[in-house]
């Protein structure tokens, strides 16, 4: 089976995500929806996505108590997407109660959403995170500590940058998933991000999604960058 990357809709309003997927014709797509343009367009966005048949991972990364997460998780769950986001960083507590929220969320008949947490995000530094998280570890250490936590805590997997999949997989499962954002193809700009891989990379660490960005939202030509994107993320060799 092919596997998609995961587009990020770095947008900020509908008609500009129905401009943008337009070039896609009726290809079925996974893409993640931020907040940004969560935040801005509301619930509405993930329904359109859903009714035009694509995948939606909601990146919303939920961080609060561990009542709050429960009751957010418990309505987000209710809108039918196929991924979601809390930080690792709020604990096992946290993490518990938003699977709960999800699980009881869900409409009876469909399936839960897939549940990730953030580790260390793809535009920290291990400088920056010393200095000013003040974990005194490696980053490596760091990451794959909250990758533990959340498989502990029952969760499918954590998102992390592609470099540092193949070592949380060791310390986990090989089914546990590792969605992996700062992914660049070979001569594009890195942008804000640090921890960056291509799409081959990505596949050799043993990532189990890549998300894409602005490689894709901002090509001249999407649906090339995108097909060019899917053919390496998939060892496609032409």
């Amino acid at each position: 089976m092919t596997n998609r990357p995961i587009i990020a809709l770095d947008f900020e309003t509908l008609p500009q995500v129905n401009q943008f997927l337009d070039q896609f014709n009726t290809e079925s797509l996974f893409v993640k929806v931020g907040m940004e343009l969560f935040y801005q367009n509301g619930p509405e966005i993930v329904t359109r996505l859903k009714q035009l048949g694509h995948s939606v991972f909601l990146d919303l990364k939920l961080y609060d108590i561990p009542n709050t997460v429960q009751r957010s998780m418990k309505g987000i769950a209710a809108l039918e997407v196929d991924m979601l986001t809390v930080h690792a960083a709020g604990g096992r507590a946290m993490m518990e109660a938003a699977m709960e929220g999800i699980v009881s969320g869900t409409p009876i008949g469909q399936k839960r959403p897939k549940l990730i947490a953030v580790t260390q995000l793809t535009s920290t530094t291990q400088e920056a995170m010393q200095q000013e998280q003040l974990i005194p570890v490696s980053l490596m250490e760091s990451v794959i500590h909250y990758a533990k936590l959340t498989r502990s805590a029952g969760l499918d997997g954590v998102v992390c940058s592609a470099l540092e999949a193949r070592k949380i997989k060791e310390y986990t499962a090989n089914e546990f998933l590792c969605v992996t954002p700062g992914i660049r193809p070979e001569g594009i700009a890195i942008g804000d991000q640090k921890r960056v891989a291509t799409p081959a990379m990505a596949k050799k660490e043993g990532a189990s999604y890549i998300v894409v960005g602005r490689p894709i939202t901002q090509a001249e030509d999407p649906l090339a960058a995108y097909q060019a994107i899917k053919e390496q993320w998939n060892g496609v060799n032409k």
